[in-house]
């Protein structure tokens, strides 16, 4: 299953899937630089030194062997034609929010809406952010009531990855079942070795 990690700029979807993959995972980062300042928005991000420029990859495989493939893609809309091209094939996305810049994450919801892409939304506690009920995020996000909504921390493994799960069980439910992956089947034991003629002799 192809999900994306998306969200605007800054909110933590390379470390989430640092924290999540079983596998060396694979990112495009540079290193921003004054330049940069002008179009790439730094406020509440004084410690923000890099930024995803194409894509982070990462897998990881949950039970019933349904393997999740995790593209995260850049936060900026000058990507918006290569988030097209990575959006290509996936099943569904997560959205990262930040409650310090929640604003931030509608034109993403947008985009993802827009590419018919069902969704889940985590919001990723950043120590220095205000904190809010689930219920007054979800109102404030303007969500629908199918739309898992979750608190983690993408530093943190247990609540990410509850996240990432309620994401694959929104999107698996709302396949048809024929298109929905099935789960491994049991492989019966081998039959006994039939007994050799001398076996059988009296």
């Amino acid at each position: 299953m192809k999900l994306l990690v998306a969200g605007p700029f800054g909110v933590g979807k390379t470390t989430l899937i640092r924290t999540l993959s079983e596998i060396a995972t694979l990112h495009t980062e540079e290193a921003m630089t004054e330049t940069g300042r002008p179009v790439d928005d730094l406020a509440g991000l004084p410690e923000k030194a890099t930024t995803t420029v194409a894509v982070d990859f990462g897998r990881l495989t949950l039970p019933g062997n349904l393997v999740l493939y995790m593209f995260g893609t850049p936060g900026q809309r000058r990507f918006f034609p290569l988030w097209q091209d990575i959006a290509r094939g996936a099943l569904g996305a997560l959205v990262l929010a930040d409650t310090r810049r929640l604003a931030d994450s509608f034109e993403i919801m947008d985009m993802v809406e827009e590419q018919g892409l069902p969704y889940a939304v985590a919001v990723n506690c950043f120590p220095d952010a205000p904190g809010h009920s689930v219920e007054v995020l979800r109102a404030h996000l303007d969500l629908h009531p199918a739309t898992p909504l979750l608190l983690c921390d993408a530093r943190e493994r247990g609540a990410s990855l509850d996240a990432l799960i309620a994401l694959a069980e929104h999107v698996l439910d709302g396949l048809p079942a024929e298109a929905a992956p099935a789960p491994a089947a049991s492989v019966p034991p081998a039959p006994a070795p039939a007994a050799s003629a001398a076996e059988e002799r009296p």
